[in-house]
């Protein structure tokens, strides 16, 4: 060692050299994730602006398209009998059921009867008065035809007294020229002479008046007897009633009273089905009322097919938000229906050409048709203000607020209604 150099070689570091592979494993980590960085951003960016998210496959989705929007209308419907009259008591009595239900029945066939004693008595109390004014009818002619003969009597006695006093007036004259009576006698017999003429004329008039006062009193009694004669035939009429028969061949549905069950004026007694023809009775929404109209083609499907018909009457009163409407067969009706068997009915209520179109679904009682969400390539669905039109079972008319080709969320939106976008995960 050199003089008057210090050692200093217990105080040295040894520098190891520094492995440049083993920084290098780091940076093929670190750039994948500064490229996953920069592609999922925007997507986190999307996910961080939406205010709810949704798994797809809680949704329904459908295309915006142009075409024909036929606007129909499918309803449940009740096979019923075209005719089935319902027989009520016409009075309060006993009733004596000729039949039991499922009996088959002609027209004209008795099917009960009722025992009123109130109407019968009416009936023969009624008759007996209407004998007594026949009679009091009959004498009044009688009178009448006594009356008009003494009257006739009367003119005769009067005419011949005019007679004697024109023929005692001629004496008087030809006398009165020989001066073989007086003066007073031939004045005499002018006056027996017009005292004759006033009597016959008098006799004239009063025969006249007793005349027009006879026809007066027959015609009242007459009016009388018709009047009477009328509440007779309807006292009839209720007695015949009481013998209740069938007005249509069918067979006898409801029963609603025991034998011999004492029955009060319009209760219900039984019921008969004509099965010679059939309609359908449907209850149809209230929103739909003001689209219907008599006539309107309904098509009624049974054992997969379709069979013709239209809309023969429609009640003009809502119960239970619906109204009542029949469907009558444009032909034969299937064959094998039923009384009360369940049935389809499609109704056709108009068809538009070219609108703007969009499968119907649950979103339009979300909103009141009046939201939709659009959903975009992204995932996105935007909230958008839509106007919806005339509305078929499968499709809704857009007026407005949609394109053709957009994709728009149909399923419920209820949950949903507060928020700008929702995000759509797969």
């Amino acid at each position: 060692m050199l003089e008057g150099i210090r050692d200093t070689s217990g105080q040295d570091i040894r520098l190891e050299r520094k492995n440049r592979l083993r920084h290098l494993k780091w940076a093929g980590p670190l750039l994948v994730l500064a490229a996953a960085t920069a592609f999922f951003t925007p997507v986190l960016s999307t996910w961080m602006s939406a205010g709810a998210s949704v798994q797809a496959d809680r949704i329904r989705t459908a295309l915006v398209a142009r075409g024909d929007l036929v606007r129909d209308l499918s309803v449940q419907g009740r096979v019923v009998a075209a005719v089935s009259p319902t027989l009520y008591s016409p009075a309060t009595g006993t009733v004596t059921l000729e039949i039991v239900p499922g009996d088959t029945v002609a027209v004209g066939q008795l099917l009960a009867q009722v025992d009123s004693p109130e109407v019968r008595a009416e009936y023969l109390q009624e008759l007996s008065t209407l004998d007594r004014l026949n009679a009091e009818f009959e004498r009044e002619k009688i009178q009448a035809r006594k009356a008009r003969v003494k009257s006739q009597q009367t003119i005769e006695l009067a005419r011949v007294k005019l007679t004697a006093a024109e023929r005692e007036l001629r004496r008087a004259e030809e006398s009165m020229q020989i001066n073989a009576i007086s003066e007073v006698d031939y004045e005499r017999a002018k006056d027996e002479l017009s005292r004759a003429k006033v009597e016959h004329a008098h006799a004239v008039q009063d025969s006249q008046l007793e005349a027009e006062s006879l026809e007066f009193e027959t015609t009242t009694r007459k009016l009388a007897v018709d009047r009477h004669r009328l509440i007779v035939n309807e006292l009839e009429r209720r007695v015949d009633e009481l013998s209740i028969h069938s007005p249509v061949s069918g067979i006898v549905g409801n029963v609603a009273v025991a034998q011999k069950a004492l029955v009060n004026e319009n209760a219900p007694l039984a019921t008969v089905v004509d099965l010679s023809a059939f309609e359908v009775e449907v209850r149809i929404p209230e929103a739909y009322a003001d689209d219907l109209g008599i006539g309107l083609a309904g098509d009624v499907q049974y054992n997969a097919e379709e069979y013709r018909g239209e809309l023969v009457s429609l009640s003009p009163e809502v119960v239970n938000s619906e109204v009542v409407g029949r469907i009558r067969f444009a032909n034969d009706a299937p064959p094998g229906l039923r009384q009360n068997q369940r049935v389809t009915v499609r109704m056709m209520m108009d068809e538009v050409s070219g609108v703007l179109k969009l499968q119907r679904g649950s979103f339009t009682d979300s909103s009141g048709g009046r939201l939709a969400f659009v959903l975009g390539e992204d995932g996105l669905a935007q909230r958008r203000e839509i106007r919806l039109g005339a509305r078929s079972a499968a499709e809704v008319e857009v007026l407005s607020g949609l394109h053709e080709g957009e994709r728009v969320i149909i399923s419920s939106i209820a949950e949903f209604t507060d928020y700008e976008t929702i995000q759509v995960v797969n």
